[in-house]
């Protein structure tokens, strides 16, 4: 089992910047790969970012120059530093963590944390 602890979220005018951090504890493995995900009310969750336990990301296009995701893996933690905030980012933010063992693949999920965007 892996537990993801997440903080960060809260409320900010557009324009603003937060940082999200999430710590991954348990029975991490050495390939991995965490991100974040979000969801406003009546979407789907939605991809935000990725970064591999090699260090590769991947972005969504709505965040691609605004947001980066970044990871400290002594400390099994992975951050999202969010600039140039605007409304339509208001939502849940998730943290995932993928652990790959062989061909095995097992997902986590954090609780969440609420970003709210105002105009």
């Amino acid at each position: 089992q892996v537990q993801l602890e997440e903080s960060g979220g809260g409320l900010v005018q557009a324009g603003g910047s937060l940082t999200l951090s999430c710590a991954a504890s348990g029975s991490i493995v050495s390939i991995n790969v965490m991100g974040w995900y979000r969801q406003a009310p009546g979407k789907q969750r939605d991809l935000v970012a990725a970064i591999g336990s090699g260090g590769g990301t991947n972005y969504a296009d709505s965040v691609n120059g605004r947001f980066t995701i970044s990871r400290d893996t002594a400390k099994n933690t992975v951050y999202l530093q969010m600039n140039s905030l605007k409304p339509e980012d208001t939502a849940v933010y998730y943290c995932q963590y993928i652990g790959y063992v062989g061909s095995t693949r097992r997902d986590y999920w954090g609780q969440g944390t609420q970003v709210t965007v105002s105009s």
